[in-house]
């Protein structure tokens, strides 16, 4: 702008010698502001402020589109020389623009030496302070407020909602409504946001009435919130009824609703939305397409996936980090690594996100050294990595057998780059230590680590005691893992197998007691897989599958073949007491088994077979599909709720690290 620009007031002319009407000067002048123009307004209507200085706050205003600090002391120092500070709209102005443009230490030195100070100047330093999250010294000052107003109120239940301090949102809110001000959309938003955060449908149905009772259930923002909270407490279908009841729905309503279905573990009904979203004429966005792509991903629909992939494509939204990390999560958790890595290379920025994403991938697809050779890379390429990157090393390196690489890792995280370890990373050093049958060490490092372990980590020592056959040790593990959690069915189970591996059959029944007493059940296994853009499931014990005799009679065939190739079923996993033809029956009909049975019924020889599980993988179903990928000729890629098996001429990627 330049020193010429900021002329002393006292050079001004006393008089505007412009002919033109005041009112049209002035929203000339308002419009060269707005467009960033501060020297030709400043030059073409400097009369206006010697005449009227409430229009410091145009300039001011510009000053803050521009980000520009220096403009402001220039304004501030003639705001100051032309008496103008006692003026209270512009010194609330000039407030404004340092609390806005990051200089919160002038804008506290300034709101201390106003000569006038207002409800708008507190709420201005309230805004600030909730704007670098200094949320104590916003409470501070909001308590210290003589006379507060609607924005005052709204200031602090925004900042406290906005940093997750749910309870005290509400609590605020509660205590604004007893004082008799009246809420406005704005303030119901927030505190809808905060009843979202807490998951709290009860208190939610209450700001629902209230929103009721000021008729402000068309609002689109309030509505969007009101939906928002319903979803995120688990109320799909009360969510749904509000988004269907808005007069005029937006992308940002179609959005909460498929965020919601996606979250709430609805994955097909997110995509039946989306479907439903294009009918009805809507552009998917940014937002749209992370929710899809995250329910592809745990659908493992790749047909579905990669038709979003086209139209991610087809609006622009492939520039967009958020959306590339879920489209390379996507391919990796629907078995196509290839693809995720082509998708990694072209990416057009080198955020940490998708390195990390990547890193993940090669994990969860047991290529441990794939993963710590980009690691390095992205150390080369100057990338500081953080807390998921390391989990996502740390991971990859458990589940390749690479445990002297994941400790120098985990080493590295703490004293390289200062990034505190999180009870997930102990976990992951757990795993790899267990995995390489140093139980004992993982052990001490749970009760010694500084941050408090939780079932998962117990669950995860558990698991390696399966594995190594340790049966006593499994005994007082899963006794740390019911403490936390007595209904969690996955630790009776691992415990039942380490004692039925063991022929201990006295301790089968007692821990199936111990289930049946605390009304506890075993989660059934369903494995599934896409054919023809329509996804298939299967369960053990279960002929509602339309093809279901059928696959019955062809499995039967296939495990008498894979006995005349050698495999042997591992009838010691099985966790009743019963004859070798029954557990042989049982290991059969496994949900993976029967789903790898359709598959190679229904596709063509030599189409790979990919196959998703919600339970681990069995020792005796990893061995069997060793056999049945070596004699079908076929890739076979199972997904199970740990990681990817690939089966190929008889070998799996995951070696003994499964």
């Amino acid at each position: 702008m330049g020193q010429s620009c900021l002329r002393p007031l006292s050079f001004l002319p006393l008089r505007s010698s412009n002919s033109r009407p005041f009112s049209t000067a002035s929203t000339e002048f308002s419009i060269l502001c707005s467009q960033g123009y501060l020297k030709e307004a400043f030059n073409k209507f400097s009369f206006l402020i010697w005449d009227n200085p409430s229009h410091f706050s145009y300039l001011l205003q510009s000053c803050i589109q521009k980000k520009s600090v220096s403009l402001t002391k220039q304004l501030h120092s003639l705001i100051l020389t032309s008496g103008c500070f006692k003026d209270k709209f512009v010194s609330n102005h000039l407030l404004n623009a340092y609390s806005k443009l990051g200089q919160l230490d002038t804008a506290v030195s300034l709101f201390d030496k106003l000569p006038k100070r207002n409800v708008m100047s507190f709420n201005i330093l309230i805004g600030g302070y909730v704007h670098i999250g200094d949320l104590d010294s916003a409470s501070k000052l909001f308590d210290e407020m003589g006379e507060r107003n609607l924005a005052s109120w709204n200031a602090m239940i925004t900042g406290l909602t906005q940093f997750e301090f749910n309870e005290k949102a509400l609590s605020l809110f509660s205590q604004m409504h007893g004082l008799g001000y009246l809420p406005d959309a704005f303030t119901l938003a927030s505190v809808l946001r905060g009843c979202a955060g807490l998951k709290d449908v009860n208190k939610g149905r209450q700001v629902h009435g209230c929103v009721l009772k000021l008729g402000l259930e068309n609002h689109l923002v309030v509505a969007s919130s009101l939906a928002h909270m319903y979803m995120k407490s688990g109320r799909l279908s009360e969510g749904e009824i509000v988004i269907k009841s808005m007069p005029a729905p937006t992308v940002a309503a179609w959005n909460t609703l498929i965020a919601g279905k996606a979250q709430n573990g609805c994955f097909e009904g997110t995509l039946e939305l989306y479907n439903l979203m294009k009918i009805a004429g809507f552009r998917p966005d940014k937002i749209t397409f992370v929710s899809v792509i995250s329910s592809c991903s745990e659908l493992a629909t790749i047909g579905q996936g990669q038709q979003i992939h086209s139209e991610v494509i087809k609006t622009g939204a492939i520039s967009v980090v958020a959306v590339v990390s879920s489209l390379i999560s996507m391919y990796s958790k629907c078995g196509c690594i290839d693809e995720a890595e082509k998708i990694f290379e072209e990416r057009e920025e080198a955020d940490i996100v998708l390195w990390s994403a990547m890193i993940s991938a090669y994990g969860f697809h047991g290529r441990g050294k794939n993963a710590v050779g980009l690691f390095h890379r992205m150390e080369q390429e100057g990338l500081v990595p953080n807390d998921v990157t390391f989990l996502s090393l740390l991971y990859a390196c458990s589940h390749s057998g690479m445990k002297d690489e994941g400790l120098e890792f985990f080493n590295c995280m703490v004293e390289k780059y200062n990034v505190e370890p999180q009870l997930v990373h102990y976990t992951c050093v757990v795993d790899l230590l267990g995995r390489a049958g140093r139980l004992q060490e993982a052990e001490a490092l749970i009760r010694s680590m500084p941050v408090k372990p939780d079932a998962v980590m117990w669950k995860t020592l558990l698991s390696a005691c399966k594995v190594h056959k340790n049966a006593d040790m499994a005994r007082s593990i899963a006794e740390e893992v019911l403490r936390i959690d007595p209904q969690d069915s996955a630790s009776y189970v691992l415990l039942a197998n380490v004692h039925a591996s063991a022929k201990r059959w006295k301790y089968v029944s007692e821990v199936r007691k111990s289930m049946r007493d605390r009304g506890v059940k075993k989660e059934p296994g369903i494995s599934w897989l896409e054919l023809k853009n329509q996804v298939h499931h299967f369960i053990i014990g279960d002929k509602s599958h339309p093809q279901s005799e059928e696959v019955d009679v062809y499995l039967k065939e296939l495990i008498a073949e894979l006995k005349l190739e050698g495999y042997v079923p591992d009838t010691g996993s099985v966790l009743h007491d019963m004859d070798l033809e029954e557990k042989e029956h049982n290991l059969v009909h496994h949900s993976e088994k029967l789903a790898i049975a359709f598959a190679l019924m229904n596709t063509p020889e030599s189409f790979p077979i990919r196959i998703m599980k919600n339970l681990r993988i069995c020792g005796d179903c990893h061995v069997a599909i060793k056999y049945i990928s070596k004699i079908k000729k076929r890739e076979i890629i199972v997904r199970d709720a740990s990681r990817f098996h690939h089966f190929k001429d008889g070998c799996c990627s995951c070696g003994d690290y499964w």
